[in-house]
C-alpha cells in the first residue's frame, strides 16, 4: 500500500480551505519572500509619493499606484498560506518599514535626492510621517487580513479581495493622514489633509479595483496548486 510523503515535503496549505478546495503555493512563496516584497513596495511608494501626477483634473502621486500592491500580496498570502502566515509577514515588516520610511523620506525630499548627509540630523517632521506610515501599514494590513479571512470562501471570487482592500485601504489612508498631519507644523496640510486623504483613497481604490483586482486573479491562478500528496510506489 502506498504511503503519504512526509508532512515537511508537502505543499503548504491554507488553514481556511475546506478539504475539497485545498490549495498550496510554490516553495518560494513564503514569509521571507513576502517580507522582502512588502519592504520593496513600501520603499518604492515612499519614493514615488514625492512625484505628483494629474489624472482627469485630480492631483495624486505615483505612490498611489504602487502601495495598493501590498494588499494584493497580503490577500494572496491569506488565500495560499493562511491568516497566521500573513500576520507573521506584517510583524516582521513593521520595524524595518518604519526605519525605511524615515530614511527614504529624508533622502528623497520634494522629489530630489538630498544626499546621505541629510541623515546626519534628526528630522522630527519626517519622523512623524514615518511613524504615521508604520501605524497605518500595521493596522490597515491586519484589518485587510481579518476581512479577507472572513469572506474568502464566499462566492464570487472577487468579494474577499475587493472588500478587504476597500476597508483596509480606507483605514490605512485615514490613519496615515490623521497621524501625520492633524495639527501639523505644515499649515497647508494641517488645514487640508481630510480632503487630500479622500482624493488619495479614491485614487487607490480605483487602481485597486480596476487594475489590481484582476492582477490578484491572474496571480492566484498562476500560484495556486491543488494539494495532491505524492504517494510512494508499491
Amino acid at each position: 500500500m502506498g504511503s503519504l510523503t512526509p508532512a515537511s515535503k508537502r505543499i503548504r496549505v491554507s488553514a481556511f480551505d475546506s478539504p475539497a478546495e485545498r490549495v498550496g503555493a510554490p516553495g518560494w512563496f513564503g514569509v521571507s519572500t513576502l517580507v522582502a516584497a512588502h519592504l520593496v513596495i513600501i520603499v518604492a511608494s515612499n519614493v514615488l509619493v514625492q512625484y505628483p501626477l494629474q489624472l482627469g483634473g485630480v492631483l495624486t502621486t505615483w505612490g498611489a499606484f504602487t502601495f495598493p500592491l501590498v494588499f494584493v500580496a497580503t490577500d494572496l498570502t491569506v488565500r495560499l498560506l493562511g491568516r497566521q502566515a500573513a500576520q507573521r509577514v506584517v510583524a516582521r515588516v513593521m520595524g524595518p518599514a518604519l526605519v525605511a520610511s524615515y530614511v527614504v523620506s529624508v533622502l528623497f525630499h520634494d522629489g530630489r535626492f538630498q544626499g546621505f548627509g541629510a541623515l546626519a540630523g534628526f528630522d522630527g517632521f519626517v519622523a512623524r510621517i514615518a511613524l504615521a506610515s508604520g501605524v497605518a501599514y500595521v493596522v490597515g494590513q491586519l484589518v485587510d487580513i481579518a476581512v479577507f479571512a472572513r469572506l474568502r470562501r464566499r462566492a464570487p471570487w472577487w468579494l474577499a479581495p475587493a472588500a478587504s482592500t476597500v476597508v483596509g485601504s480606507a483605514i490605512d489612508t485615514a490613519l496615515f493622514f490623521g497621524v501625520a498631519f492633524h495639527r501639523s507644523s505644515d499649515a497647508f496640510m494641517a488645514a487640508h489633509w481630510p480632503e487630500i486623504a479622500l482624493v488619495d483613497y479614491a485614487t487607490k481604490l480605483a487602481v485597486s479595483l480596476l487594475a489590481l483586482l484582476p492582477l490578484y486573479r491572474v496571480l492566484l491562478g498562476a500560484l495556486a496548486r491543488p494539494l495532491v500528496p505524492a504517494r510512494s510506489p508499491g
